[in-house]
């Protein structure tokens, strides 16, 4: 029943994507809708996803974090698959140019790449020899935050809001990593 209701849940946002482009029909820009809604969604589940272990005493979902995570990888590649079909329509060119003129792109697809390694090595034979590399999260969660920031090209308070509540998670991710480390001594 929480697998349903996570999948359920994880997917509300394609299907509003979809009622809006292709029933409503209200959306100016199509491109720039599915980007938002995409990446928005990937991100959230990415940092819903290293949230977990934080909430395991109040609900634990810890064996359903893999499948968490993977929805978010599933977002993302929504989100980079937009970008190569629908905005540069698999010209190479493009996008070798648009990624080198717009730094936030490289961003985004080096933060994609980390999560693409994480979803292929998510299987249990390979997470046992690449979880360490796991922790490579962080650097991806930071990467799509500057990544949003930059693509923005201003910042408002629902950024500001967000910036603060990533701020506040990696704190309290540093103090269960100190925490743990101390119970292991």
């Amino acid at each position: 029943m929480v697998r349903f209701f996570i999948y359920l849940l994880s997917l509300a946002p394609l299907i509003y994507l979809n009622v809006n482009l292709f029933i409503f029909d209200n959306v100016n820009d199509p491109i720039k809708y599915i980007y938002t809604i995409t990446g928005g969604t990937a991100t959230l589940i990415l940092f819903f996803t290293i949230s977990i272990s934080l909430l395991k005493e109040k609900i634990n979902l810890i064996k359903y974090r893999k499948e968490v995570g993977l929805l978010g990888f599933f977002y993302a590649l929504l989100h980079l698959l937009n970008f190569v079909v629908l905005d540069a329509s698999f010209d190479l060119d493009f996008i070798i140019k648009e990624t080198i003129e717009k730094p936030f792109i490289y961003l985004g697809m080096s933060a994609f790449f980390i999560v693409l390694f994480m979803a292929i090595t998510s299987t249990k034979q390979l997470f046992r020899k690449y979880n360490k590399y796991h922790k490579l999260i962080y650097l991806a969660l930071i990467l799509i935050t500057i990544h949003w920031i930059m693509a923005q090209k201003s910042i408002n308070i629902s950024q500001y809001v967000y910036i603060g509540v990533i701020l506040l998670l990696g704190y309290y991710k540093l103090l269960q990593q100190i925490e743990k480390n101390i119970n292991k001594s």
